[in-house]
């Protein structure tokens, strides 16, 4: 979910994870101010000189101690760009989501290793997804964004 404590005076780019097990889906509820108590896929900023596949699999492990399989990881789409303006400092989101599965498609159970920014992850199946929705999820979703189909 990334360190929404600090939100940027300019636009950043944030990689979500997509990570799928069986016909599931990753997501946690988030705690930051940023889209407090909605759902979101695990992600966060774009660090300088990092690729989207770097980004993934570092925050992935950072917030659920999950190992990706890096040959099996694949861009889905850069399809969304928030402006945010709750949570107090407005911030604008360009979005970048990356579907992946755990590495030797292994049945791990997420950890949730950032109590203060996330409740905790579970996996959900995406006809029935939990809401409410982090918003750039949220529209993406509504504009037909479903990572078992791109």
């Amino acid at each position: 979910m990334g360190n929404q404590t600090e939100a940027a005076a300019e636009p950043t780019v944030v990689v979500g994870v997509c990570l799928l097990k069986g016909k599931k889906v990753l997501l946690g509820r988030r705690r930051c101010s940023l889209g407090y108590s909605t759902f979101s896929l695990p992600g966060g900023h774009l660090e300088l000189g990092e690729s989207f596949e770097e980004c993934a699999t570092r925050e992935l492990k950072e917030e659920t101690g999950l190992d990706i399989d890096k040959k099996r990881m694949e861009f889905l789409t850069a399809r969304t760009n928030e402006l945010l303006l709750e949570g107090g400092k407005p911030c604008q989101y360009a979005s970048v989501c990356m579907r992946a599965v755990m590495e030797d498609g292994g049945d791990g159970e997420p950890q949730n290793l950032e109590p203060k920014l996330c409740d905790g992850w579970d996996w959900y199946e995406w006809d029935n997804l939990p809401k409410p929705l982090f918003r750039p999820l949220h529209n993406a979703v509504l504009a037909g964004f479903n990572p078992f189909r791109a």
